[in-house]
């Protein structure tokens, strides 16, 4: 499948927009995949068009960045659509320059670069640390809190669709249902859960102060068949390696369902800002994907441990506001399957889903 020349400079046709009749039966190639994930639904096309102003992306070179920027830029052709970082590997801003994105390169640790950004109605805010910072833990919190700071004070006026993370939350048992939105968040352990709560924290408390519109994502598990969870049990299943499923149940949500309903969330902002759960209505048990996986390979899957406690969240709330995700757990299943086998290029980034000492 070749990408549409009018997808690629940033427009999208109706017949174009993510809808079960638009599925393909696996993907070709990265670029492909791409076009795929970045498409809007025909809510998220309707819905930005009656937000107002134009929508700048902060941290935008990152896994989900590239994609949903390309994503809102398709759906709403006519905004402005802006992707701020730093760009150390310059490909990506040339990757969101040829699809209509404008870019600024600045350091958003930088308070006088950060109030030097155009004043535009609608903030999405994706900087993050998680990964590999075992002795880096200040800088970690530094990304974590110290910036969206600067954020908080630089945009009082904006829209601001802040993303977190389900680690905000204890873990528990999911026989007994995930936690919503009501449940305080209280991490159990490790650095990066304690300031993800602390961005969580400097977004209300700027939100309250100036009453600046928000919604504070907490995406659960995106799947993309290059990375994460479901590329992981599927890789581990194919190659005959052991299953963990300790943490035996997970969030899932297809990468592009995830990126549609962040960008949908700037029409449903509340003041003072809110947290809402991002993924599939039910959890997944990791046991029960690995044999879905070895039923496709034809092979018999080997785990070790035994199910504990998780991570489980409840995601009604969003369902109730944007609907279900398009894309069922199955499909996605299938196309990364299909990924895994064929030996398409991954990203080598583990989620690290299985640890349980909350460092990443």
């Amino acid at each position: 499948m070749s990408t549409d020349p009018t997808l690629l400079n940033g427009g999208v046709a109706m017949n174009h927009t993510l809808t079960r009749s638009f599925f393909p039966s696996h993907f070709q190639d990265v670029e492909h995949l791409e076009s795929f994930l970045a498409t809007p639904t025909p809510e998220c096309v309707d819905e930005l068009a009656a937000v107002d102003g134009d929508v700048m992306l902060l941290g935008v070179s990152g896994k989900l960045g590239l994609t949903l920027a390309w994503l809102i830029k398709r759906a709403a052709p006519g905004k402005r659509v802006i992707g701020v970082a730093r760009f150390s590997a310059p490909e990506t801003r040339e990757w969101l320059e040829t699809r209509g994105i404008e870019t600024l390169s600045i350091d958003l640790a930088d308070c006088e670069q950060v109030r030097s950004l155009p004043q535009v109605p609608n903030i999405v805010y994706l900087a993050g640390r998680k990964f590999d910072t075992d002795g880096q833990e200040a800088q970690m919190w530094a990304t974590n809190v110290v910036i969206p700071t600067l954020v908080g004070e630089s945009f009082p006026d904006s829209r601001i669709v802040a993303l977190s993370s389900v680690h905000v939350y204890p873990w528990s048992d999911p026989l007994r249902g995930g936690a919503d939105e009501m449940v305080a968040p209280s991490p159990r352990l490790g650095e990066y859960a304690n300031s993800v709560v602390g961005r969580e924290r400097v977004f209300q408390y700027y939100s309250t102060r100036h009453k600046t519109p928000g919604r504070i994502v907490r995406l659960a598990y995106s799947v993309d068949p290059r990375y994460g969870v479901m590329q992981e049990i599927a890789d581990w299943v194919f190659r005959r390696e052991p299953v963990p499923v300790e943490t035996g149940s997970v969030n899932l949500i297809w990468q592009g369902d995830a990126l549609n309903q962040i960008a949908r969330l700037l029409g449903h902002c509340v003041t003072p800002t809110a947290p809402i759960n991002i993924g599939v209505p039910q959890t997944v048990s990791v046991r029960a994907l690995a044999q879905y996986f070895g039923r496709l390979y034809d092979i018999e899957p080997v785990f070790e441990g035994r199910e504990a406690d998780c991570l489980a969240v409840d995601c009604e709330l969003a369902a109730d506001l944007l609907g279900n995700p398009v894309v069922p757990v199955r499909t996605m299943a299938g196309w990364v399957a299909e990924w895994v086998a064929s030996g398409k290029p991954v990203l080598g980034k583990p989620s690290k889903f299985e640890s349980r000492g909350g460092v990443f």
